[in-house]
């Protein structure tokens, strides 16, 4: 399966949201964590989000449609220590309110450096979707840097987190179908708790 991902619109605040009724699923982490190539592994397509070689290029969040009932959001890197602090302050309450206030936020993907593991912000992050009963689901991204006597280390670092990360590659596509389906579940999810009709019958609608 893949994600038909189709690019939206970008906002600053939330007057600039969608107005519609979809089931949103947040792609968050850290700005060198890959996160543009894993949406694009993720649609199956090379330009969707544009990758650089400089970290921190995404400043808005960046919405997607998938489908008729899903959509994809891309949140802006953090922990980038070469921007600005005003504007990495700015990010962080963009991000925050987001993920406090949408209505329609059902999902947050957190992406996690395989060789890293999560910090203060993720376990914060965790914490969050905890505390909105937002369906967390994380992932450890360039998995295809670990030597294979390496990943049960690199899984180990995941425990503070308490949730066992999908091992992820967006540069060979290892599991992408594993965290396609989790997405794609999360609006089924949202639909089933609203009472809400099935794919056939969703259409967008002014909410906002």
């Amino acid at each position: 399966m893949r994600l038909d991902a189709k690019f939206v619109t970008s906002a600053f605040a939330p007057e600039g949201y969608p107005r519609w009724e979809r089931a949103e699923v947040a792609l968050a982490g850290r700005s060198n964590v890959g996160k543009s190539s894993m949406l694009n592994a993720l649609a199956a397509a090379k330009n969707l989000a544009r990758t650089s070689r400089t970290p921190g290029r995404t400043r808005a969040l960046n919405f997607f449609s998938v489908g008729d009932d899903l959509a994809i959001v891309d949140l802006p890197g953090y922990g980038f220590a070469k921007m600005p602090r005003t504007e990495a302050a700015r990010i962080a309450a963009m991000m925050n309110d987001y993920l406090s206030q949408s209505e329609h936020l059902a999902g947050l993907v957190m992406l996690v450096d395989a060789r890293r593991g999560p910090e203060r912000e993720e376990l914060d992050l965790a914490a969050l979707a905890d505390a909105r009963g937002v369906k967390l689901i994380v992932v450890a991204t360039k998995c295809d840097k670990l030597r294979h006597s390496e990943r049960a280390a690199a899984l180990a670092r995941f425990k503070p987190l308490g949730i066992e990360p999908i091992l992820c590659s967006a540069l060979r596509g290892e599991r992408i179908d594993d965290l396609r389906r989790r997405i794609a579940g999360c609006a089924r999810a949202a639909q089933h708790a609203a009472g809400a009709p099935t794919a056939d019958g969703a259409k967008d609608a002014p909410s906002r």
